[in-house]
Protein backbone atom coordinates (compact mmCIF):
# COMPACT_ATOMS: atom_id res chain seq x y z
CA UNK A 1 0.00 0.00 0.00
CA UNK A 2 1.71 3.16 -0.89
CA UNK A 3 2.55 5.58 1.87
CA UNK A 4 0.48 9.15 2.15
CA UNK A 5 2.78 10.76 4.65
CA UNK A 6 6.45 10.24 5.51
CA UNK A 7 8.11 11.92 8.73
CA UNK A 8 11.85 11.25 8.88
CA UNK A 9 14.29 12.34 11.35
CA UNK A 10 12.04 14.56 12.80
CA UNK A 11 13.50 17.12 15.80
CA UNK A 12 11.57 19.80 17.08
CA UNK A 13 13.66 22.36 19.71
CA UNK A 14 11.63 25.67 21.10
CA UNK A 15 13.71 28.42 22.50
CA UNK A 16 17.25 30.06 21.19
CA UNK A 17 19.04 30.84 24.69
CA UNK A 18 17.00 28.64 26.77
CA UNK A 19 16.29 25.37 24.08
CA UNK A 20 13.55 22.65 24.79
CA UNK A 21 13.52 20.12 22.97
CA UNK A 22 10.19 18.18 22.40
CA UNK A 23 10.49 15.65 19.96
CA UNK A 24 13.69 13.55 19.39
CA UNK A 25 14.61 11.51 16.10
CA UNK A 26 11.00 10.85 14.78
CA UNK A 27 10.45 8.21 11.87
CA UNK A 28 6.84 7.53 11.15
CA UNK A 29 5.07 6.64 7.73
CA UNK A 30 1.42 6.01 6.94
CA UNK A 31 -0.59 4.27 4.32
CA UNK A 32 -3.20 4.82 2.51
CA UNK A 33 -6.45 4.68 3.75
CA UNK A 34 -5.59 3.93 7.49
CA UNK A 35 -7.29 5.10 10.92
CA UNK A 36 -3.91 5.72 12.96
CA UNK A 37 -4.45 7.05 16.71
CA UNK A 38 -1.70 9.03 18.62
CA UNK A 39 -1.95 8.63 22.32
CA UNK A 40 0.54 10.45 24.84
CA UNK A 41 -0.04 11.99 28.06
CA UNK A 42 -0.23 16.20 28.01
CA UNK A 43 3.22 17.35 27.44
CA UNK A 44 4.30 14.19 25.42
CA UNK A 45 4.99 15.84 22.09
CA UNK A 46 1.67 15.00 20.06
CA UNK A 47 0.49 18.01 18.71
CA UNK A 48 4.25 19.35 17.81
CA UNK A 49 3.74 16.02 15.98
CA UNK A 50 0.49 17.22 14.60
CA UNK A 51 1.31 20.25 13.34
CA UNK A 52 4.23 19.70 12.11
CA UNK A 53 2.78 16.38 9.69
CA UNK A 54 0.01 19.06 9.11
CA UNK A 55 2.73 21.88 8.02
CA UNK A 56 0.97 24.12 10.14
CA UNK A 57 4.42 24.28 12.14
CA UNK A 58 8.21 23.47 10.74
CA UNK A 59 10.42 20.70 12.21
CA UNK A 60 13.80 21.93 13.77
CA UNK A 61 15.48 19.35 11.34
CA UNK A 62 13.75 15.94 9.33
CA UNK A 63 12.17 15.88 6.66
CA UNK A 64 8.43 15.71 5.76
CA UNK A 65 7.07 13.78 2.52
CA UNK A 66 2.84 14.22 2.29
CA UNK A 67 1.64 12.52 -1.01
CA UNK A 68 5.02 12.22 -2.63
CA UNK A 69 5.92 15.49 -1.91
CA UNK A 70 9.06 16.67 0.44
CA UNK A 71 7.80 19.73 1.79
CA UNK A 72 11.37 21.18 3.02
CA UNK A 73 11.89 23.81 0.93
CA UNK A 74 8.42 24.73 -0.09
CA UNK A 75 7.75 28.90 1.38
CA UNK A 76 4.58 29.41 3.29
CA UNK A 77 2.17 30.05 -0.14
CA UNK A 78 3.26 26.37 -0.97
CA UNK A 79 2.54 24.98 2.15
CA UNK A 80 -0.72 27.28 2.23
CA UNK A 81 -2.20 25.47 -1.11
CA UNK A 82 -0.71 21.67 -0.10
CA UNK A 83 -2.54 22.11 3.39
CA UNK A 84 -5.47 23.43 1.54
CA UNK A 85 -5.59 20.41 -1.33
CA UNK A 86 -4.37 17.49 0.82
CA UNK A 87 -5.26 17.49 4.51
CA UNK A 88 -8.36 18.06 5.95
CA UNK A 89 -8.00 19.34 10.13
CA UNK A 90 -10.20 18.42 12.74
CA UNK A 91 -9.70 20.42 16.28
CA UNK A 92 -10.77 19.88 19.75
CA UNK A 93 -12.72 23.19 18.92
CA UNK A 94 -14.65 23.75 16.19
CA UNK A 95 -13.63 26.92 15.35
CA UNK A 96 -16.45 27.43 12.87
CA UNK A 97 -17.81 30.78 12.06
CA UNK A 98 -20.25 32.12 14.47
CA UNK A 99 -22.19 34.54 11.40
CA UNK A 100 -22.19 31.76 8.81
CA UNK A 101 -24.49 28.95 8.70
CA UNK A 102 -23.71 24.78 8.46
CA UNK A 103 -23.69 24.76 4.72
CA UNK A 104 -21.39 28.47 4.87
CA UNK A 105 -18.89 27.27 7.49
CA UNK A 106 -18.72 23.67 5.48
CA UNK A 107 -18.41 25.31 1.97
CA UNK A 108 -15.22 27.78 3.35
CA UNK A 109 -11.89 25.42 2.79
CA UNK A 110 -13.76 25.38 -1.48
CA UNK A 111 -14.27 29.13 -1.41
CA UNK A 112 -10.46 29.04 -0.32
CA UNK A 113 -8.96 27.04 -2.82
CA UNK A 114 -11.51 28.13 -5.63
CA UNK A 115 -12.89 31.44 -5.14
CA UNK A 116 -16.03 30.57 -6.71
CA UNK A 117 -18.64 27.84 -5.39
CA UNK A 118 -20.11 25.62 -8.47
CA UNK A 119 -23.19 23.47 -8.09
CA UNK A 120 -20.79 20.16 -8.02
CA UNK A 121 -19.27 21.84 -4.66
CA UNK A 122 -22.72 22.39 -3.37
CA UNK A 123 -23.77 18.62 -4.18
CA UNK A 124 -20.51 17.73 -2.25
CA UNK A 125 -21.72 19.45 0.73
CA UNK A 126 -25.03 18.16 0.73
CA UNK A 127 -23.71 15.25 0.45
CA UNK A 128 -21.48 15.37 3.27
CA UNK A 129 -23.54 17.08 4.82
CA UNK A 130 -26.28 13.97 5.17
CA UNK A 131 -23.60 12.09 5.87
CA UNK A 132 -23.12 13.67 9.36
CA UNK A 133 -26.29 14.34 9.78
CA UNK A 134 -27.15 17.35 9.74
CA UNK A 135 -29.66 17.99 7.32
CA UNK A 136 -32.17 19.52 9.24
CA UNK A 137 -30.07 22.11 10.71
CA UNK A 138 -28.12 22.50 7.85
CA UNK A 139 -29.15 26.80 6.97
CA UNK A 140 -28.85 27.13 11.26
CA UNK A 141 -26.45 29.55 12.51
CA UNK A 142 -22.85 28.11 13.86
CA UNK A 143 -24.15 29.37 17.53
CA UNK A 144 -27.63 27.55 16.93
CA UNK A 145 -26.39 24.01 16.82
CA UNK A 146 -25.51 21.93 19.60
CA UNK A 147 -21.62 21.10 20.15
CA UNK A 148 -21.61 17.29 18.72
CA UNK A 149 -23.65 19.29 15.78
CA UNK A 150 -20.87 22.33 15.57
CA UNK A 151 -18.14 19.21 15.32
CA UNK A 152 -20.05 17.43 12.89
CA UNK A 153 -19.53 20.26 10.83
CA UNK A 154 -15.64 20.68 11.11
CA UNK A 155 -15.96 17.38 10.39
CA UNK A 156 -17.63 18.06 6.88
CA UNK A 157 -15.64 20.90 6.59
CA UNK A 158 -12.63 19.21 6.98
CA UNK A 159 -13.81 16.82 3.87
CA UNK A 160 -14.96 19.16 1.37
CA UNK A 161 -11.87 19.42 -0.64
CA UNK A 162 -11.76 15.59 -0.65
CA UNK A 163 -8.40 15.41 1.49
CA UNK A 164 -5.71 12.99 0.72
CA UNK A 165 -5.20 12.68 4.80
CA UNK A 166 -7.31 13.97 7.97
CA UNK A 167 -5.23 15.29 10.88
CA UNK A 168 -7.46 15.27 13.80
CA UNK A 169 -6.23 16.84 17.30
CA UNK A 170 -8.56 15.79 20.32
CA UNK A 171 -11.78 15.84 17.82
CA UNK A 172 -13.93 14.42 20.42
CA UNK A 173 -12.05 16.35 23.82
CA UNK A 174 -15.13 18.52 24.66
CA UNK A 175 -17.96 15.94 23.49
CA UNK A 176 -19.87 13.55 26.17
CA UNK A 177 -19.36 10.09 25.73
CA UNK A 178 -22.26 9.21 24.22
CA UNK A 179 -21.43 12.10 21.21
CA UNK A 180 -18.04 10.90 20.96
CA UNK A 181 -18.70 7.53 20.26
CA UNK A 182 -21.24 8.82 17.76
CA UNK A 183 -18.42 11.00 16.35
CA UNK A 184 -15.64 8.24 15.94
CA UNK A 185 -18.21 5.38 14.35
CA UNK A 186 -18.59 8.63 11.54
CA UNK A 187 -14.93 9.35 10.95
CA UNK A 188 -14.79 5.62 10.79
CA UNK A 189 -17.27 5.39 8.30
CA UNK A 190 -16.04 8.05 6.25
CA UNK A 191 -12.45 6.64 6.26
CA UNK A 192 -14.15 3.37 4.53
CA UNK A 193 -16.44 4.85 2.27
CA UNK A 194 -13.72 7.66 0.96
CA UNK A 195 -10.44 5.84 1.95
CA UNK A 196 -9.25 8.76 3.49
CA UNK A 197 -6.37 8.33 5.45
CA UNK A 198 -6.92 9.36 9.40
CA UNK A 199 -4.17 10.31 12.25
CA UNK A 200 -6.10 11.05 15.36
CA UNK A 201 -4.65 12.18 18.57
CA UNK A 202 -6.23 11.22 21.73
CA UNK A 203 -6.49 10.94 25.38
CA UNK A 204 -9.80 8.28 24.90
CA UNK A 205 -7.83 4.91 24.86
CA UNK A 206 -11.54 3.21 23.88
CA UNK A 207 -11.05 5.66 20.79
CA UNK A 208 -7.45 4.72 20.38
CA UNK A 209 -8.37 0.93 20.65
CA UNK A 210 -10.66 0.98 17.30
CA UNK A 211 -7.58 2.38 15.13
CA UNK A 212 -5.80 0.09 12.57
CA UNK A 213 -3.20 1.34 14.34
CA UNK A 214 -1.64 2.99 17.79
CA UNK A 215 1.20 4.93 18.29
CA UNK A 216 2.70 6.31 21.69
CA UNK A 217 4.33 9.06 21.59
CA UNK A 218 6.50 9.92 25.73
CA UNK A 219 8.77 12.85 26.06
CA UNK A 220 8.92 13.38 22.36
CA UNK A 221 10.08 9.97 21.10
CA UNK A 222 7.79 6.89 19.83
CA UNK A 223 7.16 4.73 22.81
CA UNK A 224 4.90 2.21 21.02
CA UNK A 225 4.12 1.53 17.60
CA UNK A 226 0.91 -1.26 17.39
CA UNK A 227 -0.73 -2.47 13.92
CA UNK A 228 -3.71 -4.53 14.37
CA UNK A 229 -6.40 -6.20 11.94
CA UNK A 230 -10.15 -4.58 12.76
Amino acid sequence: MAKILRLKDINKIYGDKVKTQVLFDINLEFEESTFNSIIGESGSGKSTLMNISGTLDRATSGEVEINGINTAKMNKNELAILRNETIGFIFQFHYLLPEFTVMENILIPYRIKNKVITKEAVKRAEELIDIVGLSKVKNNKATDISGGQQQRTAIARALINDPKIVLGDEPTGNLDSGTTEIVYELLRDINKRYKTTFIIITHDKRVAEKADRIIEIKDGRIEMDLSRKI
